[in-house]
């Protein structure tokens, strides 16, 4: 019998096949051709300005979906690196366009530092016209990879518009005294003649940029008080909106450190003259007044720069307004990163003997006790301290000697001291420096017309502040300028920012994720204290990306780096051609060093961009190392031709009248359709979740292959009478779109093109509108999803029901359900039922968590292994 909707439409299906819509391409005969390098070519050439805008609707913010990648050093040339992390954002942020979501997807660029500084310097450029350039290439490159960035919001940290407001939250900074000087032993890099902070010197002492070996120097320098922020910092990872974190939360509180103790910052005085600041942690801020003296290290910086020097060095404390002695000493124990140690004889035998033996004056009277709560709040008004700490974390050293960096706003009068910039003054903006004889800029101190002003106070004759600031500065809070670029009458418009924030997604390598995450979520906790955050974290999940590797070679004798046809493999093993010496093949970072970086520009041009795409996505997990192999791109260019060919026999077929209805069994055609039907909502399910909750893209990818496959053996009749063939087909492409825009834009062009059209009303499937503009796939109402129960992370009871179901099932509904079953009742009605959580996802499975403290395990041990499936009871 056959059934009415069969019946319609073979009837129909000879009216209907010879419609063909308006084909937005270039020519139908296309499919003719074979899918060669020079076809590719064609086709991302002509799609390439259709798809590479990402339009954000900001009459739309309440659908935003706010996605953020670690924007480039404008070298000039993209790497594999960069190739990977916005290729994963703009997959991402394409997905969640179809998705119906108002998608924020910006680029910019962190265009100051020594990199671009030394380039300039070797190029006999000024160092803004070298950045400028670099941006205008690498743009043109990054718009080649055929992203959806919004360049509409682009800025550069170089430019007077940006850091005239890392200048205003140094000013807000420094005025609430989160910024202070001092004098300090400082990392010292001589060839590239700057202070470098503890984090750019690597384990053998060596700076990250120049590889040299760092010196010790004493310099005055400016810091920012990012200790102060350092509980809420610790404390704000374990916060419950933070998603997919994962290691990266373990490594931003191992650098933190747990907060157990204070820090007060101490002035300290050689001779009677004021020299610096003395920060002294401590787990027992109660003792700060009865402290009789300092312990300092013998090799630490105050003995070698002060004691050393000085017949009289002691620090005032201003809780009691006594002057502190210093005394070097070995005897007693420092607490982990600390050189300094508070020492309270009436508390502590040791800190007594040591008083006694070198006569230093100590108070008995327990009358003077205060309670820790008291002398904290006491030092936080007066700006010395008494905030929570762990001992190893230090202030941010910001300052830099070089030239090309953001200028710190302040200005030196001699009877004044240190005083900020007016606001109105803003920007204060770097001198435009050439090149001087012997290829290097003027230090900012040699430049005497631009250091010259007037005291802001009493109009006195001054000097501006040489130093300039870490470009780390810079970049901790690119992601709201993003927002409001263009702003020149503050930094972002706050009510944009409420609604904006938080990034609803990072994407950035690992190399970034102690660091600049932590000097990030330091900024926006600053800008959330002065109310111009809506939130304390700034980005809601991350997505750590894991580096690309290349194949290196190295000569196992003398550890030279080999080039790839200086080698020769025989069998498994590898040898140097000009003397048959062992090589040792191994994957490692990319580097023009190692001779084992790809250019992505020539492999763009070999296979085209939507296959270094998929390429770059396939294989492995995006947070994983990818070997760039080529031994892998078989894969991919195979899985692309199936996709042509199956795009060609569908045209085909369909416009063949010798496939004939009567040849049909309709037994099996009706067989084959819920095969199909059953195929589209499983891969529709598994691919949506592989882009929205695991972002798992490789896995997408093999998804969608075995669509392909699903697709390419079915037969010419289902082919061509099957409505469930052709959306599947549709969803096939749909799905392809965030990863491939270029060709999937090709594959719809034909497919929508082709006669015999069976779903005139799909719901989902807009015929007039390109690939990009459709609407991601969804499960079928009626397609049977699952409620999986389980205790203490053991699946014991999985409850089917209909999508329809599944999508109004709320927390206290499902719990009800799982808790009438007979296999959950019998674990709990013996078990302390500590905890019961629900989550549930769009298209996708929903789960019941009961967690119990197990004190009744072998009660039940018989049952332990049993999954129960069943119909729901209610």
């Amino acid at each position: 019998m056959i059934s009415k909707e069969i019946f319609y439409k073979l009837n129909n299906l000879r009216r209907c096949r010879k419609y063909s819509p308006s084909c937005r391409y270039l020519s139908n005969d296309i499919w003719n051709e074979d899918l060669t390098i020079g076809l590719k070519l064609k086709i991302e050439k002509y799609w390439k300005d259709k798809l590479c805008k990402g339009s954000f609707y900001k009459n739309n913010i309440d659908k935003k979906f706010y996605v953020l990648s670690m924007f480039p050093y404008p070298s000039g040339q993209l790497h594999m690196g960069h190739v990977r992390v916005y290729v994963i954002a703009d997959s991402i942020a394409r997905f969640h366009r179809m998705n119906g979501q108002n998608v924020f997807q910006p680029m910019g660029w962190d265009a100051f530092g020594l990199p671009a500084e030394n380039a300039a310097i070797l190029h006999g450029l000024p160092a803004d016209k070298w950045t400028s350039s670099n941006i205008d290439h690498m743009k043109k490159q990054l718009q080649e990879l055929g992203c959806s960035f919004d360049w509409s919001n682009e800025l550069a940290t170089c430019d007077p518009t940006y850091y005239k407001w890392t200048q205003w939250f140094f000013l807000k900074m420094f005025q609430s005294g989160l910024v202070y000087a001092k004098e300090a032993e400082v990392n010292w890099d001589p060839v590239d003649e700057t202070v470098l902070a503890n984090e750019q010197v690597d384990e053998n002492g060596r700076s990250w940029r120049s590889g040299a070996l760092v010196q010790k120097k004493v310099l005055k320098q400016w810091f920012i008080k990012t200790t102060q922020f350092s509980k809420a910092l610790f404390e704000g990872l374990n916060d419950p909106s933070l998603i997919d974190w994962r290691d990266i939360i373990n490594l931003q509180k191992h650098w933190i450190g747990e907060c157990d103790g204070y820090k007060f910052d101490f002035k300290l005085y050689t001779d009677n003259v004021y020299r610096t600041i003395l920060n002294v942690w401590t787990q027992y801020p109660e003792y700060v007044p009865l402290a009789a003296f300092i312990c300092v290290k013998p090799d630490s910086f105050v003995h070698k720069y002060y004691v050393l020097n000085h017949k009289n060095v002691y620090i005032k404390n201003p809780i009691t307004g006594s002057k502190l002695p210093i005394l070097v000493t070995d005897r007693v124990m420092y607490p982990e990163g600390q050189e300094t140690r508070l020492a309270v004889p009436h508390a502590n035998s040791i800190d007594k003997e040591l008083a006694e033996e070198h006569g230093i004056f100590y108070s008995v009277n327990q009358n003077s006790y205060l309670s820790r709560e008291i002398i904290c709040e006491k030092a936080k008004e007066l700006n010395f301290g008494g905030y929570q700490v762990s001992s190893k974390l230090q202030d941010w050293l910001i300052s830099r000697q070089r030239y090309w960096g953001t200028p710190v706003p302040i200005i030196h009068c001699t009877d004044c001291g240190a005083q900020a910039v007016p606001e109105d003054q803003l920007p204060v903006k770097l001198p435009m420096l050439d090149v001087q004889s012997g290829k290097k800029f003027k230090l900012l101190e040699l430049v005497e017309e631009w250091i010259k002003t007037t005291c802001p106070k009493c109009g006195k004759e001054a000097k501006r502040e040489t130093n300039t600031m870490d470009t780390f500065v810079d970049s901790s809070w690119y992601y709201m300028r993003y927002l409001d670029p263009k702003n020149s009458s503050q930094p972002f418009d706050k009510t944009l920012a409420n609604k904006m924030m938080p990034v609803d997604i990072y994407v950035g390598g690992k190399e970034h994720a102690v660091l600049h995450l932590y000097y990030a979520r330091f900024f926006n906790h600053f800008l959330h204290s002065i109310g111009l955050s809506p939130c304390l974290e700034p980005f809601k999940k991350l997505l750590v990306q894991g580096m690309v590797m290349g194949q290196s070679f190295k000569n196992k004798i003398n550890g030279s780096y080999l080039k790839e046809d200086e080698v020769i493999k025989k069998g498994k093993s590898f040898f140097s051609k000009d003397g048959d010496h062992p090589v040792i093949a191994t994957w490692e970072k990319m580097s023009k060093s190692k001779y084992n970086g790809i250019n992505p520009m020539n492999t763009i041009n070999e296979y085209g961009v939507d296959t270094m795409r998929l390429l770059i996505l396939s294989s492995v997990a995006p947070t994983s190392n990818r070997n760039w192999n080529s031994d892998t791109f078989p894969g991919i260019l195979n899985w692309q031709h199936r996709l042509w060919l199956t795009i060609r026999e569908f045209r085909t077929v369909r416009n063949d009248d010798d496939v004939q209805r009567d040849a049909i069994d309709l037994s099996i055609f009706q067989k084959e359709e819920m095969k199909l039907l059953d195929a589209r909502n499983y891969h529709v399910k598994k691919t949506s979740s592989n882009f929205r909750k695991s972002y798992q893209l490789s896995v997408a990818i093999s998804k969608l292959q075995g669509l392909t496959n699903i697709l390419r053996k079915s037969s010419k009749e289902v082919i061509k009478f099957s409505a469930e063939y052709e959306r599947l087909l549709a969803v096939q492409i749909i799905m392809l779109t965030p990863m491939a825009p270029h060709f999937a834009s090709a594959l719809w062009s034909g497919f929508v093109s082709a006669p015999g059209r069976i779903n005139h009303k799909w719901e989902q499937i807009n015929w007039e509108n390109d690939v990009i503009d459709q609407k991601w796939p969804q499960v079928d109402s009626d397609y049977i999803l699952n409620l999986y129960c389980l205790v203490n992370n053991a699946v014991k009871c999985v409850l089917p029901m209909p999508k329809r179901e599944m999508a109004i099932l709320t927390k206290e509904t499902a719990i009800q359900l799982t808790m009438n079953q007979d296999i959950i009742k019998e674990y709990t009605s013996s078990w302390n039922i500590i905890d019961i959580g629900f989550q549930s996802y769009e298209d996708n499975d929903s789960y019941v968590f009961i967690k119990t403290d197990r004190t009744s395990v072998a009660k039940i041990k018989s049952t332990s292994s049993k999954i129960v499936k069943n119909n729901i009871k209610l």
